[in-house]
């Protein structure tokens, strides 16, 4: 457009001078060898014009036929490209609208002359997952894993979709293959998360839960929450299998974790299950000493024998310290019942029940009554306590 805008530019001002150069018209001798060409200066100057637009017309004329050829030898290569294009934009669409099986057609279509057919296998899988095909499934993720830079990512897919499938040892089995480490993927680790869980290895999820903590996937309450929930089942198998391995797992936390008394109680717990009774009872009263814990006061009744007089003493020395916290009182009210002194246990469920009225309270408040035979009091707290 801009070149033929010059060449008008150019008829249009040739045009405009050409009255003046008609009486003018000058002289221009041009000697090549033997060849001698002589001609005003008005002709050669049409002439060159004319030339050039001679040699551009035959320049677009040759550009032009030179893209005829190779546009028709490669035609039906194009007309497949641009129908593979098409199929992927509408296996797209209807991806977002979860038209799981009209996507899968059209993403298959896409992928044979497709720009990226790694893309399509998986967008297809994705829509015959949720179209429960799992053999159509497996084959094109085995197609995409033909494209080595999308073997993890299809690893980590086969595996989040084995998982859904509820296939949880296929799945850990793909999971394995990765080894999520602090190099890997969010996606990867947050599946191991559910996995791991799913399948109770608890274990494996502490292990990865300092990377979890350190790439910040999980909120502070929910890290906390799995910290917990791990730690809890770790030390509780433990203390199920011996002694050994109960130290081995206490050891294996943190000074700040094993300062925790939910982990406290729980270590407590497996020493009296292997025949350290005294020593978890005395290691709960030490720490009891030192802070209050409605953990550390539900293990005690659980260690503290009948026959364990000095422990209870220990315990009732520190009523001024703890006389306003209900938990110690129900810790005391509880040792009273174990031991059967249902008139004790009876004073101190009611101080319990006086500071926090919990259904735990009033159930034991009411089994002390009925031990004591007061059977309309232990029905009204009873009654009570189901109505909390």
């Amino acid at each position: 457009m801009i070149r033929a805008l010059i060449y008008l530019a150019i008829i249009l001002i040739g045009l405009c001078i050409s009255p003046f150069l008609v009486g003018n018209t000058g002289y221009l001798y041009i000697a090549i060898s033997d060849y001698q060409i002589e001609t005003s200066l008005v002709f050669a100057f049409i002439a060159i014009i004319v030339f050039y637009s001679v040699l551009q017309l035959a320049e677009f004329i040759f550009i032009f036929l030179v893209n005829l050829v190779v546009n028709s030898r490669y035609l039906p290569e194009r007309w497949r490209k641009n129908t593979a294009r098409k199929h992927t934009l509408l296996g797209a669409l209807a991806l977002a609208e979860e038209d799981w099986e009209i996507a899968e057609k059209a993403m298959l279509k896409g992928a044979a002359k497709g720009e990226i057919p790694t893309l399509n296998y998986l967008a297809a899988a994705r829509a015959a997952q949720h179209q429960s095909s799992t053999k159509l499934r497996d084959t094109y993720l085995k197609k995409a894993e033909n494209d080595p830079i999308a073997r993890n990512a299809v690893s980590t897919t086969r595996a989040r979709y084995l998982f859904q499938q509820g296939e949880l040892t296929q799945a850990r089995l793909e999971l394995d293959k990765l080894a999520p480490t602090s190099k890997s993927k969010p996606a990867l680790l947050k599946l191991a998360i559910e996995l791991y869980q799913a399948q109770k290895d608890w274990q494996a999820l502490k292990l990865i839960l300092p990377i979890i903590k350190k790439k910040q996937l999980l909120s502070e309450t929910e890290l906390n929450q799995l910290a917990l929930m791990s730690n809890t089942q770790v030390l509780t198998t433990a203390a199920e299998t011996s002694l050994q391995e109960l130290e081995k797992c206490w050891h294996w936390l943190s000074r700040i974790e094993r300062k925790q008394p939910e982990y406290l109680a729980l270590y407590a717990m497996g020493l009296s299950k292997n025949q350290h009774q005294e020593q978890a009872v005395s290691l709960l009263i030490k720490q009891v000493k030192k802070q209050a814990s409605k953990a550390l006061f539900d293990a005690l009744p659980k260690l503290i024998s009948h026959t364990n007089l000095d422990a209870l003493k220990q315990l009732l020395a520190l009523e001024t310290q703890y006389s306003e916290d209900p938990d110690y009182l129900a810790c005391i009210a509880s040792i009273y019942q174990q031991q059967e002194d249902f008139q004790q246990a009876k004073i101190w469920w009611q101080k319990a029940c006086h500071l926090q009225e919990t259904q735990a309270n009033l159930a034991g408040l009411a089994l002390a009554h009925s031990q004591l035979k007061e059977h309309e009091r232990a029905i009204q707290t009873y009654q009570k306590a189901i109505n909390l």
